[in-house]
């Protein structure tokens, strides 16, 4: 028993009739302009200029487009391993001091930044190489019950003492530490109006702040 035979689709019945019938574009001058065709001596049907200039246009847009994909993955990359190597370093800090130091430090070496600092609010002693903050200033930096902030602030700048003039953009972001909890700001400073924006995501930042506090609870504020 032979199989049913497929309903004709309207596009097979367009190939059908224009394989019978080429005449129809080959005569059709108007028609092959449109389509960015046109016959050749030989009668034809070539790619004109229109055809060939669409053809590079969209070749060249997703040669961009992967560029940018490859760039883009390359600097996630990047970043990242950067990242897991400042957690070695900050897990080695033997003190309060110089774990602010050295988060000063993998800031500018590692990062290329200006700046970053660890600040905390009161009441308490404020740890030596950290910044003091006032009681519900954290909430004043980030905004109330925001974790992370990308961008410049400009109230932020005084994070970053005499350098705070070099920052154009922050990425900050909510820490606790001890009992009972003082809330403060891990704050990363960038030369560059475009290091940090508001779009971009904050996620190395905020695992770098969990480091933080968690190497900042193994010591007591003396």
């Amino acid at each position: 028993m032979s199989a049913a035979r497929q309903p004709e689709s309207a596009a097979d019945e367009l190939r059908r009739v224009l394989r019978a019938h080429p005449e129809l574009i080959r005569g059709d001058a108007e028609l092959l302009a449109d389509l960015g065709l046109r016959v050749d001596s030989a009668n034809l049907v070539d790619f004109g200029p229109a055809a060939l200039a669409r053809v590079s246009a969209a070749h060249k847009r997703e040669t961009t487009v992967r560029r940018k994909l490859e760039a883009m993955a390359r600097a996630n990359f990047s970043a990242q391993a950067q990242t897991h190597a400042a957690v070695i370093d900050i897990l080695e800090s033997r003190n309060h001091s110089d774990l602010a130091r050295r988060v000063d430090d993998l800031a500018s070496l590692r990062f290329g930044l200006v700046a970053a600092t660890i600040a905390i609010e009161g009441p308490g002693r404020t740890p030596a190489g950290w910044y003091d903050l006032v009681e519900g200033q954290s909430d004043l930096i980030l905004g109330p019950q925001r974790l992370a902030r990308m961008g410049f602030h400009a109230p932020a700048r005084g994070l970053f003492g005499e350098r705070g003039e070099q920052v154009r953009s922050m990425a900050m972001v909510r820490i606790a530490l001890w009992e009972p909890g003082r809330e403060g700001v891990l704050a990363f400073g960038s030369p560059d109006a475009k290091g940090f924006t508001a779009d971009m995501g904050a996620e190395l930042v905020a695992f770098l702040a969990r480091v933080v506090e968690r190497t900042a609870e193994r010591w007591p504020v003396l």
